[in-house]
């Protein structure tokens, strides 16, 4: 991994989501400079695994030995009768000497300088930071690093960035909502559950039939069959190809979310990132995105790409379908490898047949092709035709690092 400064040059913190234990501990291994990540309360991910204290202390002891920041999410807008119980939960997250706790509501904010007063705030994207008159407001609190809306163009971001000496986080990677910053109601109105208070239905993505009698000629294409259309679907964000002119606007964080996501949609995204900043930080003047990296994120399950506000081409809407696009199933991941023996100790997650081709996934390290040419029972040394999800086998292939996944193409 290259150093955030390498000649002069100010490479941005990659921060990655932690929805549990595992998918932390993946972040960290492929590359991640920062995780947020959320405790069992008052996190915008409610039905993501979440940390109690004792998991908060491990994920925390764990990102010391690797010098990785941990950043906890109280950013949801909690209710009165929720208000009574921020007080003891930000003096436990001031003691367990997390690194920043990124806040939405100014209630919460003025409960956190009370409570937890030697923690940096970061302001979440919830508040729909996007002008600079907003940026010096919160840099007159006290605040310490702003997560910019979704909404903004480059050159917006450079603004801010020219008017503020806060730090400057920035989306670049994944879903995005019909409410870009959030604050959508949608979801509660139809549903009951409250996308504020982390329980988002994504009713946005349902299929919905509209009409709108004064825009003749301007019209969804619902015809097509009786169940609507994705109107409000939004494609996911993607930025890679922008790193360059993001490290030239001079941020400070280039943020992927994805708490719900599985532990290999975090690996890949990741390590696609990591690779492309330490390259473009080796040599700026020669630098070309690689499409080798391209093509890894077209690996994980995703809707169809697009770059958002930051460089806007279209409308970011897809209508045809809400469906996620997936051409690979992760089929294992590598808990170890035994050098005498050559093989690698893998914990299956999906069916895994003797004979497949997988490909496999490393922290560090090339993308390699493997045929499992046997399936060997980790407990009771039995040669399987096939293992399944939760199996423990032993695989011969060449040297592999830990943590690594074997996927299969999805037929």
């Amino acid at each position: 991994m290259v150093t955030r400064r390498e000649a002069g040059l100010k490479i941005p913190e990659l921060l990655a989501p932690a929805g549990n234990l595992e998918k932390a501990v993946v972040a960290m291994e492929y590359g991640a400079d920062a995780i947020y990540l959320a405790g069992k309360a008052f996190g915008m991910r409610a039905k993501a695994g979440n940390f109690s204290t004792e998991e908060l202390q491990e994920v925390l002891a764990l990102a010391r030995k690797r010098g990785v920041k941990v950043y906890v999410t109280v950013n949801t807008y909690p209710r009165n009768e929720e208000m009574d119980e921020l007080p003891a939960y930000l003096r436990e997250l001031e003691d367990l000497g997390v690194d920043a706790l990124i806040v939405a509501d100014v209630g919460v904010l003025a409960l956190a300088r009370a409570y937890a007063p030697s923690l940096p705030l970061h302001l979440s994207t919830q508040a729909n930071t996007v002008n600079y008159q907003a940026a010096k407001f919160w840099e007159g609190l006290g605040l310490s690093r702003l997560v910019l809306a979704r909404e903004l163009s480059r050159e917006e971001i450079a603004r801010v960035r020219q008017e503020t000496s806060l730090e400057l986080e920035v989306f670049v990677h994944g879903a995005m909502c019909v409410a870009y910053s959030g604050r959508c109601l949608l979801s509660n109105v139809l549903t009951g559950r409250d996308a504020n208070r982390g329980e988002c239905a994504q009713s946005c993505r349902w299929r919905y039939a509209v009409v709108e009698e004064k825009r003749p000629g301007e019209y969804m294409p619902i015809e097509e069959d009786g169940g609507g259309t994705h109107i409000f679907n939004s494609k996911d964000l993607r930025l890679i190809e922008h790193i360059p002119a993001l490290v030239s606007l001079g941020v400070d964080s280039l943020k992927i979310e994805g708490r719900m996501k599985s532990a290999y949609y975090v690996a890949t995204v990741v390590r696609a990132y990591r690779q492309a900043l330490d390259l473009y930080a080796r040599d700026p003047e020669g630098y070309e995105l690689p499409q080798e990296l391209l093509d890894e994120l077209e690996k994980v399950s995703h809707r169809p790409y697009w770059a958002g506000f930051f460089a806007p081409s279209d409308a970011g809407i897809f209508r045809p379908s809400s469906a996620y696009i997936r051409h690979f199933d992760v089929v294992g991941v590598v808990e170890s490898y035994d050098e005498t023996r050559r093989e690698a100790l893998v914990g299956v997650r999906n069916r895994l047949p003797q004979g497949a081709e997988v490909e496999v996934l490393q922290p560090r390290g090339p993308v390699f092709k493997a045929v499992v040419s046997r399936l060997i029972e980790e407990d009771t040394g039995t040669e399987l035709e096939a293992a399944h999800a939760n199996y423990r086998v032993r695989i011969p292939m060449e040297q592999v690092q830990p943590y690594s996944m074997l996927r299969m193409k999805v037929e």
